[in-house]
């Protein structure tokens, strides 16, 4: 018999298709909405599916997971998850590699785009009436930093490429040869490689190696010329140093999918920069994105039904898949 929890939000529901999961003669399904009730499923659970993936209950109620072998978190990012108890346990955790790759690199190119091809200017121009032709910038020829080179950063490599942007990689450690970023640096030296490139994109996991990677001296480091995109964790950037590069003008601005806090106060400070644009968190999903996460589950829950190892798994101490 495999037991699976699914925790969710009242809001969100199961989906019918996870939820039919119990029609099969030896699987029992469990839904919990809540803390509480996570804590009263969690005995005799041997999976855990977090369909609510910002969720941090498990911390709290993991002292009843007698069974627990296995938790599927439905996003990219397992920052919310990941505990001191958790991690030194024998639990696998899986999380949704491969599902947002595409629609994210999509995104960041649109947000390249947007700052190249001045379309922010030429839409506040539409909306006042006004008929200003100017001249814009071509993205072949220019040079991306590319900070996280998992599965997304990866993709994001390969769309940029095929515009001819030239692009470098920064990951948990330098070394050459890489097959998608030919060179890839130590995002532990940032301040010291920014400088020369044309957009510095964001893409790397919350962990506390890269908690406020992006301080004040990679921002001061970078060129007037650079663009900040981050589509990876608000709080790998220290917001204030990069409020304070943008009202300085050392950087000619920025896009951003995610910040910290989220949803962003009404009175925060980045919300009257000038060349800003902000984005609620909306990068990977695009139409059908929620399909495609059953979709994953379901063939990663009928692998470990038949005992066949997972196609990736996540380093828990590192806090990312390797």
């Amino acid at each position: 018999m495999t037991t699976l929890t699914i925790l969710t939000t009242p809001q969100d529901g199961v989906p019918d298709r996870l939820r039919d999961l119990g029609d099969l003669e030896d699987v029992e399904v469990r839904v919990a909405a809540s803390a509480d009730e996570l804590g009263d499923a969690l005995p005799g659970t041997d999976v855990l599916l977090l369909w609510d993936f910002f969720s941090t209950a498990l911390a709290g109620q993991f002292h009843r997971a007698d069974d627990l072998a296995w938790v599927h978190v439905a996003a990219a990012g397992v920052d919310s998850l990941l505990f001191d108890e958790l991690i030194d346990s024998d639990v696998v955790v899986t999380n949704a590699r491969g599902v947002f790759d595409r629609p994210i690199a999509e995104f960041v190119l649109g947000f390249l785009l947007l700052h190249a091809k001045s379309l922010a200017a030429v839409l506040a121009d539409q909306r006042r009436q006004a008929w200003n032709r100017q001249s814009t910038s071509d993205l072949s020829g220019t040079r991306a930093l590319v900070v996280g080179t998992g599965a997304i950063g990866r993709e994001i490599a390969h769309v940029l490429r095929a515009l001819d942007v030239e692009v470098v990689g920064a990951g948990s450690h330098a070394r050459g040869g890489d097959p998608d970023f030919g060179t890839i640096i130590d995002s532990g030296e940032l301040a010291a490689h920014v400088s020369g490139f044309d957009w510095i994109i964001d893409i790397a996991p919350l962990t506390e190696r890269t908690e406020r990677l992006f301080d004040a001296s990679v921002f001061t480091a970078m060129d007037p010329h650079a663009f900040f995109v981050n589509v990876g964790r608000g709080a790998t950037v220290d917001t204030a140093a990069l409020v304070d590069a943008l009202a300085a003008g050392s950087i000619a601005g920025a896009a951003l999918d995610v910040v910290d806090v989220e949803p962003l106060p009404a009175d925060h400070p980045l919300w009257e920069c000038e060349n800003v644009v902000i984005s609620p968190h909306m990068s990977g999903d695009t139409h059908g994105w929620r399909q495609r996460l059953e979709d994953q589950f379901l063939e990663l829950f009928a692998l470990h039904r038949q005992g066949t190892p997972f196609p990736h798994t996540v380093d828990k101490k590192a806090g990312f898949v390797r």
